[in-house]
């Protein structure tokens, strides 16, 4: 038998041995690193698609609903209201189901939706008699579904846009008395928010019920979409990251029943608010993961708007989709080049409006 001499690994074979160990480590971290970065992207992307798709279902929400109680009587709808502070905090300033205010320069829209929180039935009241400005009761020829307590708007059979002529107050009593065709809603003084003229016969009341359901969304500094709900004047933070928020009045100026316009100029008439069939809106919801590259190269994003009504400022969409693009405003933010964006967009019809045009 040949006995072999035995022997170790060499420096060489150790060395290349590390080395093939070490790439290996290299290529498998740079595996995880990219891995960990998508995932992280693909979370940030999901957290936007929530918070968005919920903040447009809030949004939604609300605008359907609104006009309920008073748009059954569109005569009144854009009166100017004057009225008593809730504590401490004024009434709405219009009676009107939306009103938009346009953000400068491209900045976030606020959105103030209105209509009353009566459960059941709320209708228009008409008053029978006439009421001067001094007086604290109103005659009215049925009371249905007004209750004591019950926030109320007195409008006059002729307003102007001009003046605050229409008077918030609260219900203190309702008094009806059998086989008498009327009932008296009692309340407090209105001397310092009727017109001159009070209000005469034919005027009506319409009934916001025990609360105000009047709801104002914003978005504040922090890119948070905010709610302030009548009366608190303090905004509650709801969905984060929305950084931009654009509305507009879905108008029917041809008196068809079909919208045909799309603007954000509020009227000031009743005929004009009876144009308004309902609210397009826009919210761009930014992902949460900060990227180290620039993946957002544009200021701006683009809103898909189609081709069936064309809208000011529109121009042909980059995407190649064929329809036109509004611009949403994205570069006033911090570091915005190194987030991603995503714009949702709806329709909304105002139901009450609808059903009573």
């Amino acid at each position: 038998m040949i006995k072999r001499k035995q022997q170790g690994i060499m420096i060489m074979e150790l060395m290349i041995g590390l080395l093939i160990g070490l790439l290996t480590t290299l290529a498998i971290t740079v595996v995880l690193s990219v891995s960990e970065g998508q995932r992280r992207a693909t979370m940030a992307g999901e957290d936007a698609q929530v918070s968005g798709a919920l903040a447009l279902h809030a949004l939604q929400r609300d605008i359907r609903h609104a006009g309920y109680g008073f748009a059954a009587n569109p005569a009144g709808l854009g009166c100017p209201i004057n009225g008593q502070a809730v504590s401490g905090v004024a009434p709405p300033t219009v009676l009107a189901p939306v009103v938009i205010t346009n953000g400068a320069n491209g900045l976030p829209d606020i959105v103030q939706v209105f209509s009353s929180s009566k459960r059941g039935v709320a209708v228009p009241v008409f008053v029978t008699e006439n009421h001067g400005p001094a007086l604290t009761t109103f005659t009215v020829r049925s009371s249905f579904s007004v209750a004591a307590n019950d926030w109320l708007v007195a409008i006059p059979e002729v307003w102007a846009a001009t003046t605050n002529e229409c008077a918030f107050f609260k219900a203190t009593s309702v008094n009806s008395t059998a086989g008498v065709p009327w009932t008296v809603i009692n309340h407090a003084d209105l001397t310092a928010y009727s017109p001159a003229a009070g209000y005469p016969a034919k005027s009506f009341l319409v009934n916001l019920g025990p609360t105000v359901a009047f709801r104002t969304y914003s978005i504040s500094a922090n890119n948070v979409l905010q709610v302030t709900d009548f009366p608190s004047a303090a905004a509650n933070d709801v969905f984060p990251e929305i950084v931009n928020l654009q509305a507009f009045y879905g108008k029917d100026t041809d008196g068809n029943g079909v919208i045909d316009t799309y603007d954000n100029t509020t009227p000031t008439t009743a005929a004009g608010w009876r144009q308004i069939l309902g609210v397009r809106v826009a919210l761009v919801a930014r992902s949460t993961q900060y990227e180290k590259e620039t993946v957002t190269a544009a200021g701006n994003v683009e809103w898909d708007v189609g081709t069936a009504i064309s809208i000011a400022g529109t121009a042909n969409c980059t995407s190649g989709s064929g329809g036109q693009c509004l611009q949403i405003k994205v570069d006033h933010l911090t570091d915005w080049q190194h987030y991603r964006y995503k714009v949702f967009d709806t329709l909304i019809p105002l139901r009450n409006v609808l059903w009573n045009s």
